[in-house]
């Protein structure tokens, strides 16, 4: 299990209600997803990296660290320009913006909205198997009121899966006592 201490955040200009900025997905090279982060703010561009904290044992030692949620990945948010993609693109260790056919993909609010809800709230989650079937829920009610995802049930107990699409992983949290609505 990992726990959830902090995320890497830099928002370079506030958010507007007319902001025709869009997350993405960037894909890294491994282990080089904090920098990417602190070189994409450097030039300006929005960056979110969650980050767990787990404990790793060795024989002689343990050491708390922090390691990216995903990892090989960082979210960006940025105008869907070509300009922009291509100075995202271009960032030393980038390896590309996951997209189709040379257009990036925007990754809904509401699915950064909820990664970081679910993180924040500190609630004991597992990371789970991407999902393309499966009903897709709201929770009605509680701390986690508004989120959406996809409705399982694991060894009987019922569990919501949010998903980032575009990047095609998953987080999953036990919802017993949440209402669920159909989406």
């Amino acid at each position: 299990m990992s726990s959830f201490e902090q995320s890497w955040e830099t928002l370079s200009t506030p958010v507007m209600a007319n902001d025709n900025r869009h997350w993405y997905a960037v894909h890294t090279r491994a282990r080089h997803e904090k920098m990417i982060a602190e070189r994409l703010a450097e030039q300006g561009i929005s960056s979110y990296l969650p980050l767990v904290k787990e404990t790793h044992r060795w024989s002689d030692r343990k050491k708390i660290v922090e390691l990216p949620l995903f990892s090989c990945y960082v979210f960006a948010r940025f105008a869907p320009t070509n300009e922009d993609r291509l100075r995202v693109s271009r960032t030393n260790g980038v390896l590309q913006v996951i997209g189709m056919q040379g257009e990036a993909l925007p990754i809904p609010d509401e699915q950064i909205d909820a990664i970081r809800l679910l993180i924040n709230e500190q609630l004991h989650w597992t990371a789970h198997p991407f999902l393309k079937i499966g009903q897709r829920v709201r929770i009605c009610s509680g701390a986690l009121k508004g989120v959406e995802g996809i409705l399982v049930a694991r060894n009987g107990d019922r569990t919501l899966v949010v998903s980032v699409d575009v990047i095609q992983r998953s987080l999953a949290v036990r919802i017993e006592g949440y209402q669920v609505e159909p989406v």
